[in-house]
């Protein structure tokens, strides 16, 4: 739908590649239709490190991170978000370095206290030792990163930017390789839209997502985001035009070009399209929101 993916070759596991000056990256074994190639653990500097996103708790990915850094000092582990595939393999980074963690909060911050379910697939023990929002500044050695909050694949969900390369971590918010999945009711398609254009008002040259490769000339790749999200509405308006109301019958007329398995994971961007398209006003839906639920156009 008119976005310039990115593919990468395979990746070597285990071993750490430099990037850039100030940056390296090594990736988890953990492939699959969700994580591209897998997870990909940064490295920020030299002597006195960040480490971001540490990955799964996948015990040679641990192994092979802090071998790499032998001689070196972790200082510092950012966490753009507390999904499997990111947070867990802090916990024992920090048992070995002692270095502290860095989110925006635990998974589901602001909605647990509302008294929101939250989806499965999360890190229930990810807390982090320092709590970060959008603008604050967090500083190492040679190194400076400043912390963007763009909630809407989850609700803590942070990019860092390095100001040093005018380089920003994306985590899973914008991927070279696939749109990222919005799963109500922590992933909130209006926030999500609101940090895609949050993006477009900020300078950065390069995007490093945690999945696949980066990014060079990230604003019009963001642009084409937006565009594929404002496309899948056009697509449900006329489902429900043409008076299919349920979302796995919305999915089999939308989603023609991906596997059957795959159908479960876009039902749930299908959700997200539509709790938005109510909140707006759009669209009404026949008792409480849901994956089962039928829905129609407002008159």
């Amino acid at each position: 739908m008119g976005i310039p993916f990115l593919k990468e070759d395979p990746v070597e596991y285990g071993i750490v590649e430099t990037v850039s000056p100030l940056i390296r990256r090594i990736v988890a074994r953990n492939p699959s239709p969700f994580t591209y190639h897998g997870t990909g653990t940064y490295i920020v500097g030299h002597g006195k490190v960040a480490v971001i996103d540490a990955g799964p708790f996948e015990r040679a990915h641990i192994e092979a991170l802090l071998g790499a850094l032998g001689g070196e000092e972790v200082t510092h582990q950012l966490v753009t978000h507390t999904h499997n595939d990111h947070s867990p393999a802090t916990a024992p980074v920090r048992d070995r370095t002692g270095a502290r963690t860095y989110g925006y909060g635990p998974h589901g911050e602001g909605r647990f206290e509302r008294g929101e379910k939250v989806e499965a697939g999360g890190d229930l023990d990810f807390k982090p030792d320092e709590a970060v929002e959008q603008g604050d500044v967090i500083q190492g050695d040679g190194w400076t990163i400043e912390c963007v909050h763009t909630p809407g694949h989850c609700s803590n969900h942070l990019c860092f930017a390095l100001r040093e390369e005018k380089a920003l971590f994306t985590g899973d918010h914008v991927m070279g390789w696939s749109t990222s999945i919005i799963s109500p009711p922590d992933g909130d398609l209006g926030d999500y839209m609101a940090s895609l254009r949050l993006l477009l008002e900020r300078d950065d040259a390069r995007y490093y997502p945690t999945h696949g490769t980066h990014i060079d000339d990230p604003k019009p790749f963001v642009e084409s985001f937006i565009a594929h999200r404002q496309q899948r509405e056009g697509q449900i308006r006329v489902c429900l035009e043409q008076g299919i109301s349920r979302i796995e019958d919305m999915v089999k007329q939308m989603y023609t070009d991906i596997p059957t398995f795959m159908h479960r994971a876009a039902g749930r961007s299908v959700l997200a399209h539509l709790v938005h398209m109510l909140e707006l006003g759009h669209v009404r839906c026949e008792g409480a929101p849901g994956i089962d639920a039928r829905y129609r156009l407002s008159r």
